[in-house]
């Protein structure tokens, strides 16, 4: 592949992963940005061994995996006390195991890079609304407000997340749904280390789901912290914010004694923020000199814990395709054939489990509490879902995904 002019819009974790490897190939990238000082603000997330392989293969895993905490398992339990499911990572490989960590640190260790590499321009403080083509086919990005056009591309990579208008720009059947399910969350210190080696979630019914995920340093190193969320239906936060404050804290309490610590810490209602999730379906993911990345294409619930690491795999993917393909409009093509079946694949699964969790469906609750409490002690069924929960699942009869690195 010739050098390509390169603009990547977005600096969240698939818009700096995509610059970072695309200026390691030769190419000139302009890096849009809409916030003129970008933040390393969010809530904890999960980083699963296709994510680490991804920072891996951009140098970068050990400025971000030493600043969270190890995860060795998941569990998840009844307000009750019964024990709905247990995966561990090492039921698939001894050698695999997930990271807790604050988005924030993922969002600096990436940004800071893409400021650092050579053949990477950073503009902030662009939101860019639009696209333009030349008559030549290249591509301009259009600031809102002031209409101006920016640059001329042989690529614009779309990485600015769910709400990106850049969708509008193309003729593909797509769907774009607010999920009625939310989240409350909060991170606060984790002062005496109580917190370690697994996701700790506790469900009542369909409609409360409750969790507690180490979650390492923040930004700037401190103190290690522990991220707290609660399960909200959106139409349901002003209800919230107008409640009785200590009473929901008793609620939470009575369900999770092990949250105390966390509950200890939080004194009204500001100290939770919260965050909605949409449901982006589109495919494919290209025009010929347009790529559609991360949560600007495929944006889905949290359930599995699997966003970051999708889109550090996008990144990856993007760019070996660029590497083996003689035109961009090949690479692309390429690109959205070969993520097609295991995105797509985590798009069902996570519809499919979502209702489980967060929904009004209350009559789902005893075949999740029996039927996933059965389906765990069956190797091969076992073997699936942690499979899943790595990131490598591509169907129950497929082989798993090969990492970065591995071949």
């Amino acid at each position: 592949m010739r050098q390509l002019d390169v603009a990547v819009v977005g600096t969240g974790t698939v818009g700096s992963a995509t610059a970072l490897f695309l200026a390691r190939q030769g190419h000139r990238v302009t890096l849009y940005e809409k916030v003129a000082e970008p933040q390393t603000l969010g809530a904890g997330i999960m980083l699963q061994p296709t994510g680490m392989a991804v920072l891996r293969a951009l140098g970068l895993e050990q400025d971000v995996v030493p600043r969270g905490d190890r995860i060795d398992r998941l569990w998840v339990q009844t307000a009750a006390g019964h024990k709905v499911m247990e995966l561990e990572y090492a039921q698939l490989h001894s050698s695999l195991f997930g990271v807790g960590l604050h988005r924030g640190v993922l969002f600096d260790v990436l940004f800071k890079a893409a400021r650092k590499e050579h053949g990477v321009t950073v503009c902030t403080g662009i939101d860019v609304e639009d696209l333009h083509t030349a008559r030549d086919g290249r591509q301009s990005v259009v600031e809102r407000g002031t209409r101006k056009r920016h640059g001329l591309h042989d690529l614009v990579v779309v990485a600015n997340g769910a709400r990106s208008s850049l969708r509008d720009d193309t003729a593909f059947v797509k769907s774009v749904e607010p999920y009625p399910w939310g989240a409350l969350w909060a991170i606060v210190p984790d002062h005496d280390h109580r917190f370690t080696g697994r996701l700790f979630q506790v469900v009542r019914g369909t409609r409360r789901l409750i969790g507690l995920l180490p979650t390492g340093v923040g930004p700037q190193g401190g103190q290690r912290q522990v991220s707290f969320f609660f399960s909200l239906r959106a139409d349901q936060l002003e209800a919230f914010h107008a409640g009785n404050f200590e009473g929901w804290k008793a609620g939470v309490l009575a369900d999770v004694p092990e949250s105390a610590p966390v509950l200890d810490q939080l004194t009204s209602h500001e100290n939770l923020l919260f965050s909605s999730y949409h449901d982006v379906v589109m495919w494919p993911w290209n025009t010929e000199r347009v790529v559609y990345l991360g949560d600007a294409a495929h944006a889905m619930s949290p359930q599995l814990g699997q966003g970051c690491n999708l889109a550090l795999l996008d990144a990856w993917y993007l760019a070996q395709s660029l590497r083996h393909s003689e035109s961009v409009p090949d690479a692309l093509f390429h690109y959205s054939r070969t993520r097609r079946w295991h995105l797509s694949w985590y798009q069902f699964i996570t519809r499919w489990l979502t209702p489980f969790f967060q929904s009004d469906h209350l009559w789902l609750q005893p075949l999740r509490d029996v039927g996933m409490t059965w389906a765990a002690k069956v190797p091969w069924v076992r073997k699936q879902m942690v499979s899943a929960m790595c990131g490598v699942s591509r169907g129950p009869f497929m082989d798993l995904l090969e990492l970065p690195g591995e071949s």
